[in-house]
């Protein structure tokens, strides 16, 4: 009789705070929501070590979600595989509701927002402490973050107000320790990198009680913008480590008209939000998903949704016009006229069905 073959093992390295958090987060879900398997956790004289099952080299899993929205965008074929595992994610976060209960924010894991909301923390430090530079995309004229208060815009038509220490301080507000939420015990961080075909979420650093909004904006606002076109763009080892194929964007939200009317003071602009068929077809399927389950959502998620917007990539990195939509996004987000539809409103842009060849990079989630 052959003996059992060893399991695959994916180990993860890391220091001794977080291999605490991942345990313990692991133990939160591994009854509520498919996982691999835990294997153990060592010291080794680098640091810590916790280790699961290899979904991947076990062949349980294949890809990532972000992978399959980069194949969904050349073959169309990989449509509905990805809107199945699409479909899975949804569910997983409306069926936490049987682990849910009100609670107040100080009660719910802080990674993703604690520091970055706190007076002093990373909003402040990114964009309120000092003044950034931004010279207007197709003008001559230089600006700073802070000065575009003093300017109306209209942006694709609409009148809008870019106005940063307001937009913060109105998060803040919203996001205070004794606010209360709708929660659950969710995996906490729910983005392209987490979640493997068939669905398996993957990284616990972030698990247990979160607020339900607060994972809903994380998943959208990473499909409709961090996957498909910042973190390739900004940080490309990241992305690159975390993905198994890593394929390229083809697709990016762009600017196309910028006019300065300095008498006026008025800037008038017009992007396109350009997205691949498969980044378009996930979005709009999350969107369908959280418009039937939850009645205001958006409402609900707009403070969560700003520090996603304003609190991962920092400014300092991103080119004036990339940072410019950025901005433009999180007033668009902050002002009381916007339905959800004109946040989120990507515009497909099919590509030739080809799909490239896979990168090298065998990393199953990232950090």
């Amino acid at each position: 009789m052959n003996a059992t073959a060893p399991r695959p093992v994916f180990d993860k390295h890391t220091t001794a705070e977080r291999a605490d958090a991942e345990v313990r987060g692991w133990r939160h879900v591994q009854e509520l929501l498919p996982v691999p398997a835990f294997l153990g956790r060592r010291t080794t004289a680098p640091g810590h070590v916790v280790s699961f099952e290899d979904v991947f080299t076990s062949g349980r899993c294949e890809l990532l979600l972000g992978d399959l929205i980069a194949l969904a965008d050349r073959d169309p074929a990989m449509l509905p595989r990805l809107l199945s595992l699409v479909d899975g994610i949804c569910h997983s976060l409306h069926t936490a509701g049987a682990t849910g209960a009100t609670a107040p924010l100080s009660q719910c894991r802080p990674g993703l927002y604690a520091d970055r909301i706190q007076r002093g923390g990373r909003l402040d430090a990114w964009y309120l402490h000092h003044d950034l530079p931004l010279p207007l995309p197709g003008t001559r004229a230089r600006l700073t973050v802070r000065q575009l208060r003093r300017y109306t815009f209209t942006v694709n038509g609409r009148p809008l107000t870019v106005d940063l220490p307001t937009i913060i301080a109105a998060a803040r507000r919203t996001l205070t320790p004794a606010s209360r939420w709708a929660t659950a015990i969710t995996q906490g961080d729910p983005t392209e990198p987490n979640i493997a075909n068939p669905l398996c979420w993957l990284d616990f650093e972030h698990a247990g009680r979160n607020a339900l909004a607060g994972e809903s904006a994380t998943l959208l606002w990473y499909l409709m913008a961090h996957g498909g076109w910042l973190v390739p763009r900004y940080q490309p080892d990241t992305y690159q480590r975390t993905l198994r194929l890593a394929l390229a964007p083809h697709t990016a939200p762009r600017i196309e008209h910028l006019a300065l009317d300095e008498d006026e003071q008025h800037i008038a602009l017009r992007y396109t939000w350009n997205a691949g068929p498969g980044r378009h077809a996930a979005l709009t399927r999350t969107l369908r998903h959280l418009a039937a389950d939850s009645t205001g959502f958006f409402n609900e998620a707009r403070a969560f949704l700003t520090l996603r917007i304003l609190g991962v990539i920092p400014p300092t990195l991103l080119r004036p016009d990339d940072l410019l939509l950025v901005l433009v996004k999180a007033a668009e987000c902050h002002d009381p006229t916007t339905e959800l539809t004109d946040l989120f409103n990507p515009t497909p842009v099919p590509h030739p069905h080809r799909v490239e060849e896979r990168s090298s990079h065998h990393v199953p989630h990232r950090s």
